[in-house]
């Protein structure tokens, strides 16, 4: 299929087209075999996690997967749709150094060229998986740890309140976790920052279809699928409000499902669209435009959960036991009202922003270019 090629740097990317074809065990064998780098799609975040872990690309993407699409000479896209959020808006330069192989089961994907010269196959994700562990590579060990010493650099920048949450909720998760993500800036930074141990966990995310409140439905759907099994849901103020009557379901079905709130009290995703690039002239985000948010704990006890809420993220040690228990929970979790996403692409520019310190991003540069 790619023998012919001739390359040094390639990347396996992956969206959940591989998830539904039921292929997520063949990402970790190609990665094992090849030791080829392996990035997602937002979507298919879950499909690369513990020890092959990078990050996922596009317009909120990680710095460091979006910096090793920069720098890559070939792409080995599966089940990845390959959007505007992903491309950007100028399609010349996405990934300008590297010949771009895609799969997808979708001809009419396939018929939007991203590159001039690429290689398409309309195949089902584990099939074309299974043909590519028939093909002979080389070992990429070298290139794979250029991408992990860089990212190693990255990981002290792009950590915003959100971020820093998420990672202290990743240190108290069990192996193999079950994670239902809402809508808003929560999924980003989920996305981002939620590492999960194991190979076998879920992160069930919406993705791009924009189901503001779905964290708790999805989070009492995968409970409810595992015989009441334990599952957290990671929302945000805005969403929980969506849907916050079912936490009667919880409660009156028994279910272990800890929700985690990432409180900053405003619409964050809108509102900071509104900041940045309407002139601050918010709508129904924030308190002074018409948004205001409840107290989650007293509800939520209302309804007969246990519930505590926190107001630095280094308070949730206190209720680290409430992860592994087998009781319903909730923990508001405070954050700042200016509590932004980071990276971002800017779609004018297609640069990441905000920019980091030259010596950073030169040295990262460095280990990606040797």
């Amino acid at each position: 299929m790619i023998s012919h090629l001739t390359f040094s740097k390639p990347i396996l990317l992956v969206g959940n087209g591989v998830r539904s074809a039921g292929a997520a065990d063949l990402v970790y064998e190609f990665n094992k075999k090849t030791n080829i780098p392996v990035l997602t799609t937002m979507n298919g975040v879950d499909l690369a996690q513990d020890n092959i872990h990078i990050g996922f690309i596009g317009t909120h993407g990680n710095r460091i997967a979006n910096m090793i699409l920069n720098e890559c000479d070939l792409i080995i896209s599966v089940g990845a749709r390959l959007g505007l959020r992903q491309v950007g808006r100028y399609k010349d330069k996405f990934a300008p150094k590297a010949f771009l192989i895609r799969d997808d089961i979708d001809q009419y994907e396939l018929s939007r060229d991203i590159k001039n010269d690429e290689e398409k196959y309309q195949d089902d994700a584990k099939s074309f998986l299974n043909k590519l562990l028939d093909e002979q590579f080389s070992d990429y060990s070298t290139w794979l740890k250029q991408c992990f010493d860089a990212k190693r650099i990255l990981d002290n920048y792009d950590r915003t309140a959100g971020n820093i949450a998420i990672e202290k909720i990743s240190s108290f998760l069990p192996e193999n976790p079950i994670v239902a993500v809402d809508v808003g800036q929560n999924q980003c930074w989920s996305a981002q920052s939620l590492h999960l141990k194991g190979h076998n966990g879920r992160i069930h995310i919406s993705g791009g279809y924009g189901t503001m409140g779905c964290g708790l439905p999805f989070a009492i759907g995968a409970s409810i699928s595992r015989n009441n099994g334990i599952t957290y849901c990671i929302t945000g103020d805005g969403g929980l409000q969506m849907n916050i009557q079912e936490l009667e379901t919880v409660k009156r079905e028994k279910l272990p499902i800890k929700i985690l709130v990432l409180n900053n009290k405003v619409l964050g995703k809108i509102s900071e669209t509104q900041r940045n690039d309407l002139d601050r002239r918010f709508a129904e985000t924030t308190k002074e435009s018409g948004y205001t948010v409840p107290d989650f704990a007293k509800i939520s006890k209302a309804y007969g959960i246990k519930s505590a809420s926190v107001k630095s993220i280094n308070e949730i040690d206190k209720f680290k036991n409430w992860f592994i228990d087998g009781d319903p929970c909730l923990i508001n979790i405070m954050l700042p009202e200016e509590s932004f996403l980071q990276p971002k692409i800017q779609w004018t520019k297609c640069e990441i922003m905000p920019k980091l310190p030259s010596n950073v991003i030169d040295k990262a540069k460095r280990i990606l270019q040797k």
